[in-house]
């Protein structure tokens, strides 16, 4: 399965545009966006349709579709839970009186 081309990013133009204002994402090349300094989504074209990549765990890539509107809107969704789970467990990593002081 090859990475999505020039077509297939435009076409996936108004999921890319929700993906870009995620806070946590940085898009280091079109439709590849990392979390800090390791790859978290990319794209690929596939004569069955358009999948997504994505670490929605934080270490392993899933393969997950995206042809269809209704399949973008889950992606953005998991990935927003993915990222928000993110957040908690370093919240919970911080010691306590680290704050101000």
């Amino acid at each position: 399965m090859k990475h999505a081309g020039p077509r297939t990013l435009a076409a996936l133009a108004p999921l890319l545009r929700r993906l870009r204002a995620v806070p946590a994402l940085i898009e280091r090349r079109p439709g590849v966006f990392y979390l800090g300094s390791r790859a978290y989504l990319h794209f690929h074209d596939d004569p069955s349709g358009i999948f997504a990549d994505v670490k929605l765990d934080l270490a392993a890539f899933v393969r997950v579709p995206v042809s269809t509107a209704a399949e973008r809107a889950s992606l953005v969704a998991r990935i927003v839970r993915s990222l928000g789970t993110r957040r908690q467990h370093e919240g919970r990593r911080q010691r306590p009186g680290r704050g101000a002081r």
